[in-house]
C-alpha cells in the first residue's frame, strides 16, 4: 500500500465547527484510521496546516492533537507550493477575502457556507476558481444526515408517490447572553458582521430540497427580529440588527410546495432540533437528523374531527420506523472523504462554489421577499 500525503491549510478552527466537525471529527478522525483508502492500492494520508489569527489559540490547538505545522500568516502558507488545499472556516465576513487569495496561489479550495456575503460575491469566486482550474467544494453537510439519507432512499424508491409537500421545521431557544450564556457567538446577531438566520440557514435548505426533491423555482418568506437585544461574549448588552426568525415557503420544480420554519426564538417540542415531514399521494414520512419514520397508504388510519371527544388515538404510534441497513459516519467526515478522492482521483463532484451561490441566492432573495411583502422567483444560475 503506497501513502500520499495531502497537505492542507485549515483557516477557522478555533471556532466551534471548524474545530470540532472539519478538524476533531474529520481530518484528525481520517489519520486515526490510517488515512483515506483511494481503493488502488494508495491510502491518502491528510496533514493539516493550522491557520489563525490569534497565536496562542492556535498553538494550543496543535499541541492539543500533536500537529506539527500552524501558522497566524496566511500569506506564507499560501506560498508554499506543498499545500495543496485551502479549507476555510472563518466568519463568512472574513471568508471571500481568503478565498480569492488561496485561489490566485492555485490551491485546491474547500470551505464552509456562505462562500460570500453576496451573490455577486460567491458568483465572481465560482468563475475565478473556474477559470484557474483548481477544484472547489462548499460543505453541505445536511445531506449526509442519517435521516435525510433514509428520507432520500423513500424518495429514491418512489415510496411517496408523487410528492406533494415538504414540511420542515428547524430551530431551539438561544440564550439571550444576560442571565444565561448563549449557545451561538454574538455575531449571528449583528447583520453588520453577517449574521441572521436566513444567510445562515436558506443555502442549506437550497441544496437539501435541490438534492432530495428538485431546484427551488419561487421563494417568499417573512424574516423577524424577535429578540431585539443581547448580551455579548463579555456580557455587554448589543443591538440585534440581524434576523432571529425566518419562515419561508418554496415552490420546487414539479409543483412541490415546501414550508420551513428557522428560528432561534422557539422552545423545542420535537423529537429532534429539525424535522421534515414529506407528504406524498401514496405515503408519508418524518425524518430528522438521525431518524426517519414512514406511513404508507395502505396502513393510513382514518381519522375523524370530533372536538367534543377526548383524542384516544396514538398517532406517533401509527407510523413505522425505517431501518438504517448501513452504518452512517460523521456527515462532515462523509463529504470531505468525497472532496479528497475528488482531488486526488477527479472523481464526480457537483458541490462546488456555484452550488454554493445558489444558496446565497436564495438566502438574499428571501430577505429581499421579507422586504418587499411579495414571492420572487429563482433564476438558475450559470457561469
Amino acid at each position: 500500500m503506497t501513502r500520499r500525503t495531502v497537505r492542507i491549510a485549515m483557516n477557522g478552527i478555533t471556532g466551534r465547527m471548524g474545530y470540532r466537525q472539519h478538524l476533531v471529527r474529520s481530518i484528525m478522525s481520517l489519520r486515526e484510521q490510517g488515512g483515506l483508502d483511494l481503493g488502488d492500492g494508495t491510502t491518502l494520508w491528510p496533514e493539516p496546516v493550522l491557520v489563525g489569527r490569534r497565536e496562542h489559540a492556535v498553538r494550543a490547538l496543535a499541541e492539543r492533537h500533536g500537529i506539527e505545522h500552524w501558522t497566524t500568516d496566511l500569506h506564507s502558507v499560501l506560498a508554499d507550493p506543498s499545500v495543496e488545499i485551502y479549507f476555510d472556516a472563518q466568519v463568512t465576513a472574513a471568508r471571500e477575502s481568503a478565498l480569492k487569495q488561496a485561489i490566485a496561489a492555485g490551491k485546491h479550495i474547500y470551505c464552509e457556507k456562505p462562500t460570500a456575503t453576496t451573490l455577486d460575491g460567491a458568483m465572481e469566486l465560482a468563475r475565478l476558481a473556474t477559470t484557474a482550474g483548481v477544484k472547489h467544494g462548499v460543505v453541505q453537510d445536511k445531506i449526509f444526515l442519517p435521516g435525510l439519507i433514509k428520507l432520500k432512499r423513500l424518495v429514491d424508491g418512489g415510496f411517496f408517490g408523487r410528492v406533494l409537500s415538504v414540511r420542515g421545521e428547524f430551530g431551539y431557544w438561544v440564550f439571550e447572553g444576560d442571565w444565561q450564556p448563549a449557545q451561538r457567538p454574538s455575531w449571528n446577531y449583528r447583520a453588520q458582521d453577517g449574521g441572521g438566520i436566513v444567510l445562515d440557514m436558506f443555502p442549506h435548505w437550497e441544496y437539501v430540497l435541490h438534492e432530495i426533491f428538485g431546484r427551488v423555482r419561487t421563494v417568499q418568506a417573512l424574516a423577524a427580529t424577535h429578540v431585539p437585544q443581547r448580551w455579548d461574549e463579555q456580557g455587554k448588552p448589543y443591538d440585534a440588527t440581524a434576523d432571529d426568525a425566518a419562515y419561508g415557503i418554496f415552490e420546487l420544480e414539479g409543483g412541490v410546495v415546501a414550508q420551513i420554519n428557522s428560528s432561534w426564538t422557539v422552545r423545542v417540542n420535537r423529537d429532534e432540533l429539525v424535522e421534515f415531514q414529506v407528504d406524498g399521494t401514496h405515503g408519508s414520512a418524518v425524518a430528522g437528523l438521525r431518524t426517519c419514520r414512514a406511513q404508507h397508504r395502505s396502513v393510513t388510519p382514518r381519522p375523524v374531527w370530533n372536538p367534543d371527544v377526548p383524542v384516544t388515538e396514538s398517532f406517533r404510534g401509527q407510523w413505522q420506523e425505517v431501518p438504517d441497513n448501513t452504518g452512517f459516519d460523521n456527515g462532515f467526515k462523509a463529504q470531505w472523504e468525497l472532496f479528497l478522492r475528488h482531488v486526488a482521483l477527479d472523481e464526480p463532484w457537483h458541490r462546488d462554489l456555484l452550488a454554493g451561490a445558489r444558496g446565497l441566492q436564495l438566502a438574499e432573495l428571501g430577505l429581499r421577499s421579507s422586504a418587499e411583502g411579495r414571492r420572487l422567483d429563482v433564476p438558475e444560475l450559470s457561469l
